[in-house]
């Protein structure tokens, strides 16, 4: 493991992938992703949990208020050090490869990774990884967008149009990777735009995610209405149902590690 120098004193770029708390522009994507790990703190009470993948941490800082303890692991060092100044009173930042976790075998309860896995190269050895570090009986809980309607029409062998990622996955995709890592699934879940959320689309050609995209790609300006809509965007907006999988917007599967 190596140890984080809270000393150095990065800024933490707006790459276009990673979501930051407390920017208007960026409220929709930070609210959709707070959606799920809210919908994961019942099962992280008091639970020994690792976050593969911790990104900007305000995730796993809201896991850290009721987990026994969070390990939150990331590679990029500017990133890993703002983690633990800003976060590092609820959890244990540590700069670590995914491919390789460095933690030993059956030493965590639950293991969640919040859209991490599309950014991967090794996917089953990731989750073979996952599968190794879980106490018997302990959770995994793996979340991604959608292949079916993030990239429309693309095969999970395609080269993704976002360059952040390296595979999309599917519902039908994702189950058997974790099958075959030994883990056993026990929940396919997605995340989709509740009835408010549905109101602001409607005020947006039909998709308030394809508004922002359209404007990011022409660089013009956002219209205050579309900017007004977004900042006010809630967590409570999402909805994340067992039914229409292959519809949703993001992919939550939990399973349970060997043993």
């Amino acid at each position: 493991m190596c140890r984080i120098d809270t000393d150095q004193r990065p800024t933490l770029p707006l790459t276009g992938e990673r979501t930051v708390p407390g920017i208007s522009h960026e409220n929709y994507w930070f609210r959709r992703h707070e959606a799920v790990y809210r919908a994961l703190v019942p099962d992280c009470r008091e639970a020994v949990v690792l976050e593969a993948g911790v990104g900007e941490g305000y995730g796993a800082a809201l896991l850290g208020g009721v987990a026994e303890r969070v390990i939150g692991l990331e590679l990029d060092a500017p990133t890993a050090v703002h983690v633990a100044r800003r976060y590092g009173r609820t959890l244990d930042v540590v700069r670590a490869d995914l491919q390789a976790l460095p933690l030993p075998d059956a030493t965590v309860d639950v293991v969640v990774t919040l859209q991490v896995i599309e950014h991967l190269w090794d996917q089953p050895g990731f989750l073979r990884e996952c599968a190794r570090v879980l106490r018997p009986g302990g959770r995994l809980h793996c979340s991604t967008p959608n292949r079916l309607t993030f990239s429309p029409g693309n095969a999970p062998t395609d080269r993704p149009l976002n360059p952040f990622h390296t595979y999309e996955l599917a519902a039908a995709d994702l189950v058997p990777l974790l099958t075959d890592a030994g883990l056993e699934v026990t929940a396919v879940s997605g995340l989709h735009h509740g009835p408010r959320l549905a109101e602001r689309d409607a005020r947006h050609g039909g998709s308030i995610v394809g508004a922002q995209v359209a404007l990011a790609v022409s660089g013009e300006p956002w219209p205050a209405t579309l900017a007004d809509d977004v900042a006010a965007v809630g967590v409570e907006e999402f909805d994340l149902r067992c039914d229409d999988v292959d519809a949703s917007l993001d992919l939550l599967v939990t399973a349970v590690g060997p043993g």
